[in-house]
């Protein structure tokens, strides 16, 4: 077995492909399994560092003449990779977790929303599995909210905290997400008992829902992809 460090298979075939990284082997399975990507979509990749999933994601769209777009988000100043890219890729430098929606929706084609949200973002592991998980899970609950709005969480005991949300007006174009009907989303998490419990949370929002631990994902790695299809 490769250790953490060592070049896998993955690894060489990345190379040799022409991917950016071996995360793309993921996404690639994602695709064959579930065509969460058709021709000429519109995609929003959060976390899109270092730019594998834009690589598989604009080839997932067909020949430029089928139109379609791919947007990447990070933290960091990404480059639209020059392999397996062309003309429909952009990508924004810029923090998702307080990225305006409006902001966002603006970046996809007329205005009109994406088709497909996909989220790779993981927090910065400090080796304390507690603590791991419940950043992943914010990070998760954060790409969920730009997709579909607020998600209904569940109902608590006390009703003081859905008192407070009804006081006052809200913004309509905040609380809507920038995902369209019928549209699907992916999410990384990192396994923990919590995320049965957001799993829960998408499954009344789409009518196709699973979990799965990508072949290319390192036997060390505790991350799994929440798949959602066909919003509802």
């Amino acid at each position: 077995m490769s250790g953490a460090g060592s070049p896998d298979f993955y690894y060489r075939e990345a190379q040799r492909l022409g991917y950016l990284a071996r995360s793309a082997f993921k996404l690639l399975q994602m695709q064959n399994k579930y065509k969460l990507i058709k021709p000429g979509a519109s995609v929003l990749d959060l976390g899109c560092a270092p730019g594998a999933w834009l690589q598989v994601a604009c080839q997932s769209l067909g020949p430029l003449k089928n139109g379609g777009a791919v947007v990447g988000i990070d933290l960091k100043k990404v480059k639209v990779p020059s392999v397996h890219c062309d003309s429909r890729v952009q990508t924004v430098c810029a923090d998702v977790t307080n990225f305006p929606k409006g902001q966002a929706r603006a970046l996809s084609p007329k205005g009109k929303g994406f088709s497909v949200i996909l989220s790779d973002m993981c927090p910065l592991v400090s080796g304390v599995t507690t603590k791991d998980a419940a950043l992943s899970i914010e990070l998760g609950m954060r790409a969920l909210d730009l997709a579909i709005g607020t998600p209904d969480l569940p109902v608590q005991d006390d009703d003081i905290c859905e008192e407070k949300q009804s006081d006052g007006p809200s913004s309509e174009a905040d609380e809507n997400g920038i995902l369209r009907p019928g549209g699907n989303l992916v999410i990384k998490l990192l396994e923990s008992e919590d995320v049965q419990e957001f799993s829960q949370i998408c499954k009344s929002r789409f009518k196709k829902s699973a979990l799965l631990r990508p072949k290319a994902t390192r036997s060390s790695s505790r991350e799994i992809y929440l798949i959602c299809q066909d919003l509802r």
